[in-house]
């Protein structure tokens, strides 16, 4: 502990707290040393259940932000990774859209068809394809592979992207 002498300002540095006055080496002045304040054992307690309090209700904040967020886009997703354009044996060009399908559910999931959907600039639909991808179950955290040929796509198309179909709920989920 630390005290300072209130008359010429000399520090001394302690062990403990003295149980008498204590005199200046330096200037001789003797004075009574004061306790050191006292943390409020409530208010740390207090404080403590307000820090705990607060971390709790920010872990469920984030849970529950988290499985709102995978919810919403269920638990299958389509990505479309590539689209690329190749010319048949007649020389008619046709665009082949890639991605993939990855389940980010810890449950099994079925594969429902797959739509490819053509927008143009304004986000309008000119053009849908359905088609049945490769596999049948995902099982959790797995993906599938799809590669798919349109048929001709009318002008103006800007955007090409995968969506699922109704999805399959598995056994016991079903309604």
């Amino acid at each position: 502990m630390k005290i300072k002498c209130d008359f010429c300002e000399t520090e001394y540095t302690l062990d403990e707290r003295p149980n008498s006055a204590v005199k200046c080496a330096v200037c001789g002045n003797t004075w009574v040393v004061s306790a050191p304040p006292r943390k409020n054992s409530w208010l740390m307690f207090f404080a403590s259940l307000c820090a705990l309090l607060s971390a709790l209700i920010f872990t469920v904040a984030v849970i529950t932000h988290h499985q709102a967020k995978t919810v919403s886009r269920g638990p299958l997703v389509a990505s479309v990774s590539g689209v690329e354009t190749i010319t048949d044996e007649a020389g008619v060009q046709h665009l082949v859209v890639s991605g993939s399908v990855t389940n980010i559910s810890d449950e099994i999931y079925g594969v429902p068809d797959l739509i490819i959907v053509s927008t143009d600039q304004d986000g309008r639909v000119l053009a849908q394809q359905k088609f049945l991808p490769s596999a049948t179950l995902l099982d959790s955290g797995a993906s599938v592979n799809f590669s798919h040929m349109l048929s001709a796509q009318p002008a103006g198309v800007k955007k090409i992207s995968a969506h699922l179909s109704e999805l399959q709920l598995p056994q016991g989920d079903q309604e």
